[in-house]
């Protein structure tokens, strides 16, 4: 039975996920009677007349998967995963390496919500033959992952951030208050069964006043972890002193902030009070993110329609406050990694923007160097590439994930003479999901592949989809390069057909 959703998330279940079925419950009760079916089959019936079904797209998505990547694995879930990270690699081998995923499992309350470490086999470039990739059953689990270890966590999963210094080290948010870090590798393996005690934090950070649900970032430079939340603040903590130098190895959280099972009403994980605590959002406090080269420097996105600027070294408010940086809410919020003065946000109003901070307003008002228009939904995450700098992800409630590269805004696309009409910077796009995709993230080891997931309950009535994915080579690497690639390919097959024919 579904447990009743909680006082005062409902508009974040409405936006971002709800309340889960498991996957095979696929019915409500107003499905079940006449006047419900009715009802319900004139309703697909006017949606079948002005647009392909989602099933339609999908299944020309899916018959051009040999000619657009070069691998792709799709991974069924029983529950939908809000979040998915790349965690450290692990083997390397001749023809795939060996790497920690994490994921998350948000239940009905039937069993437990769980933290997920998985560890998947990325297969390299130019290895899978493109009739595998394409043949897969959406209902199975893929081969490629495995499941390693489970954490019982207390609460939905919301948020899942690695700390970049060392990945084994995790923070998540949750409906509450709180910050949950943990050392994932020392964490004991849990059994996710009905009454199941909560596993133990290996450390909770304090400071928020309301529930902080999704905006959370870990610093790239220091040990840092960065949060927002309904009370309209932006928290930082330093946990500097309660982990081990990284290059010491074994365990990265420090002997007496031992890991866990709650079964010792005595122990209890020890809480970091905050370093600062930063006002100037009148609304929740969707996202954050750092400077990738300061870790005195930030920056937040929220439900005011604002982007906001912080410098810790220079006190507790706003440097720089865009107002109006898009119609809507803001969802998402990335520094550019390669470029320390490009920022992205992503909106309910269905765009991306593009903002420069040398020159972010004009007359008080968000002045972005360029909207990033092909959503048809509320934009969900945004992520610079890792490994080209012009290049980013968007994701959206459409069930697309679209490729950017603002280095071809103003560039026509020309295919056999006839000009293209995409928009403006968009290169590829990843329509392999069929509902909203809540979560994807770059690997930083192998940089052209993706992880993403979608929250499945509107289209198939519960659980969720992961896929792992890379698109092909010939897409994204210099137009000189893939036409003199394809050349040789040419004049090889012609040869082999002289041959042939002797």
């Amino acid at each position: 039975m579904e447990t009743p959703p909680q006082q005062g998330v409902v508009k974040k279940k409405e936006t971002r996920g709800r309340k889960p079925k498991p996957k095979d419950d696929k019915k409500d009760e107003h499905s079940k009677t006449k006047e419900g079916r009715k009802t319900q089959q004139y309703q697909q019936q006017q949606q079948q007349q002005q647009q392909p079904s989602v099933d339609e797209k999908y299944t020309q998505w899916k018959s051009l998967v040999p000619v657009l990547y070069d691998w792709l694995a799709n991974h069924n879930l029983v529950w939908p995963s809000l979040s998915c990270r790349w965690g450290p690699q692990l083997e390397q081998a001749t023809y795939k390496n060996r790497q920690r995923l994490y994921l998350s499992e948000q239940t009905d309350g039937s069993v437990p919500n769980t933290l997920v470490i998985a560890n998947c086999e990325v297969v390299k470039p130019r290895v899978a033959a493109a009739e595998h990739i394409s043949q897969f059953n959406e209902e199975a689990r893929s081969p490629f992952v495995k499941k390693f270890k489970t954490i019982i966590h207390p609460g939905e999963v919301n948020r899942i951030r690695e700390l970049p210094q060392n990945s084994k080290i995790v923070a998540t948010h949750t409906d509450s208050p709180d910050v949950l870090v943990w050392d994932v590798e020392n964490q004991p393996n849990r059994h996710a069964v009905l009454g199941a005690t909560n596993s133990r934090p290996d450390l909770i950070l304090t400071g928020h006043q309301d529930n902080a649900e999704f905006a959370l970032a870990m610093c790239p430079t220091e040990p840092y972890v960065l949060s927002g939340g309904k009370d309209k603040t932006v928290v930082l903590w330093s946990i500097e002193d309660h982990i081990t130098s990284a290059a010491t190895g074994g365990s990265i959280i420090k002997p007496n902030s031992k890991s866990g099972e709650a079964n010792d009403k005595t122990a209890e994980s020890p809480s970091v009070g905050p370093r600062g605590i930063y006002c100037g959002h009148e609304d929740t406090v969707e996202d954050v993110t750092f400077c990738p080269s300061s870790a005195q420097e930030f920056c937040s996105v929220g439900d005011d329609s604002c982007l906001i600027l912080w410098d810790a070294r220079v006190g507790s408010s706003p440097v720089v406050k865009v107002e109006k940086a898009h119609n809507a809410d803001l969802h998402c919020v990335d520094w550019n990694p390669h470029d320390d003065n490009l920022i992205l946000t992503g909106s309910a109003d269905n765009s991306v923007r593009m903002f420069d901070r040398r020159n972010l307003t004009t007359n008080g008002v968000g002045s972005p160097i360029h909207k990033f228009e092909g959503h048809k939904a509320a934009v969900l995450c945004v992520q610079w590439s890792p490994d080209k700098s012009s290049v980013f992800g968007s994701s959206a409630e459409d069930g697309l994930l679209n490729i950017w590269d603002y280095e071809k805004v103003g560039k026509k696309i020309e295919r056999s003479g006839k000009s293209i009409s995409a928009p403006p910077g968009l290169f590829f796009q990843h329509a392999g999901h069929r509902d909203k995709v809540v979560d994807f993230h770059w690997n930083a080891y192998d940089p052209w592949t993706i992880v993403s997931v979608s929250d499945d309950c509107e289209s198939t009535g519960g659980g969720g989809t992961l896929q792992i994915w890379r698109m092909s080579d010939l897409i994204y690497r210099p137009e000189e390069e893939v036409l003199a690639e394809l050349e040789k390919f040419k004049s090889h097959v012609v040869a082999c057909a002289s041959k042939s024919e002797k």
